[in-house]
């Protein structure tokens, strides 16, 4: 575990909630005490899209990234981590900023689940119509 000054991050995306902190080192990436790789079970896509930060600003080998993740599904995990990444980079360089944005990487999808309506099999799903 890395040691001193850290940069924060918070990062949501539907029911997950991620923090994120950066600390100079050499590019590890931790999820909840686990490497990232093992975490994310070997999915170079969602290994990938945590980088995105990262690859954007050229800042791969310059942070090791300690994060803590509950909640929600793994897509929705890896988006919030994203997120949280993305902010914890503009505090330490607020010059970076312009091009996390315009990468639409400091932006929060706002997308939640919808709740169940009575009467309802789903939120919006009907029983099927009987005329007689």
């Amino acid at each position: 575990m890395a040691e001193g000054k850290y940069f924060y991050g918070l990062g949501r995306r539907k029911s997950a909630t991620a923090t994120a902190r950066l600390y100079k080192g050499k590019g590890n990436i931790t999820i909840n005490g686990k490497p990232a790789k093992e975490y994310l079970d070997g999915n170079t896509t969602y290994l990938a899209e945590i980088t995105d930060p990262l690859a954007a600003t050229q800042k791969q080998k310059e942070y090791d990234v300690t994060i803590l993740v509950k909640g929600g599904g793994t897509s929705g995990q890896v988006d919030a981590i994203k997120l949280a990444i993305a902010k914890a980079i503009t505090v330490d360089a607020p010059d970076l900023r312009p091009t996390l944005k315009k990468a639409d990487l400091l932006s929060r999808d706002p997308r939640e689940k919808e709740r169940k309506k009575y009467g309802l099999r789903s939120a919006r799903k009907r029983e099927q119509f009987s005329k007689r």
